[in-house]
């Protein structure tokens, strides 16, 4: 079998694996489409993430890190013996990795940088094919306020053809995150339409578009809800001149809106809870946050006609 086909056929497994509607493990029923991010837990060892994914009822896991590192791929658990372990024990609970985030950045103009960024994007696309993993979350991230914003865009656009057409043969679609100076729709389609390829799509991370984009979700989803295949929710409410997370409904975020905009229109990926304690350590434990989300959300995809 060639290296493509392998890839191809991976890629197939992949995209079924992140079907919610094959979410079953053997001897458990089904599980609604909700996930985490493991930026929420940087304490966690992976076991301990497995462990309470499966307790807690969540049928996906964002990797983000694990125990605080960021690279995954140099993480025994997903190189060498350790990844097939891995693989296996996901498959033994009926769990999916729904997406691996890199850090990997595209508005870089430095040489040396940019090399840099799109090395880590290909080694997490490899990554993502070694473990059956549909996506890999990237940035275009910063739009450089001393260059003119049509050359910031044109230089993001061509970073992400180039990591979209390395991922294509992998089965492997790359993600661009609405997330630090791109939190408007119209930045967003821009892009996404720039590089104009089946292996580049969005990820909504809902809070930002809606905090720091000013939009009502009804308006994001109508422009850029074509291009949606994972989101990032989370809630907040204001704090000084910022905003701090809170725990899912306690906050001035539409997270309830959100969802029901995302099932109503018919979004088949997963409701991933991004609590981000990696980078704000003196918000509540995931030992609290976790099992709320999944309180919370359950009633939110019942109340949006999402069943198990």
């Amino acid at each position: 079998m060639s290296a493509i086909s392998r890839r191809e056929v991976l890629g197939t497994l992949a995209a079924s694996l992140a079907a919610p509607a094959l979410l079953r493990a053997k001897g458990r029923g089904r599980r609604l489409p909700i996930a985490f991010s493991t930026l929420g837990c940087p304490g966690w060892t992976w076991p301990t993430v497995l462990d309470q994914a499966d307790r807690l009822g969540y049928a996906g896991i964002e990797l983000r890190g694990i125990q605080g590192d960021m690279d995954l791929t140099k993480r025994p658990e997903l190189t060498g013996d350790g990844l097939k372990r891995t693989r296996r024990d996901l498959e033994a609970r009926g769990i999916v990795v729904t997406d691996l985030g890199a850090s990997a950045h595209m508005h870089e103009k430095d040489p040396a940088l940019r090399t840099a960024q799109l090395d880590e994007g290909r080694r997490f696309i490899d990554l993502a094919h070694a473990l059956g993993v549909p996506y890999v979350r990237m940035f275009g991230d910063k739009m450089p306020p001393d260059e003119p914003k049509e050359d910031a865009l044109k230089r993001i656009v061509d970073g992400f053809q180039q990591m979209a057409a390395y991922a294509k043969p992998a089965g492997v679609t790359v993600l661009i995150e609405s997330h630090g100076d791109f939190t408007h729709s119209s930045d967003l389609q821009t892009i996404i339409e720039g590089v104009g390829s089946p292996a580049f799509a969005l990820l909504w991370d809902a809070h930002h578009t809606f905090v720091a984009g000013g939009e009502a979700p009804a308006d994001t989803y109508k422009r850029l809800g074509r291009y949606m295949r994972h989101t990032h929710l989370k809630d907040s409410k204001p704090e000084g001149n910022d905003h701090r997370y809170v725990l899912t409904g306690t906050g001035v975020v539409p997270v309830k809106e959100q969802v029901r905009v995302l099932a109503t229109n018919g979004y088949k990926g997963f409701y991933c809870y991004e609590w981000e304690k990696k980078w704000h350590p003196e918000i509540e434990e995931p030992e609290v946050a976790f099992p709320h989300y999944v309180k919370v959300m359950t009633e939110y995809l019942a109340q949006a006609g999402v069943k198990v």
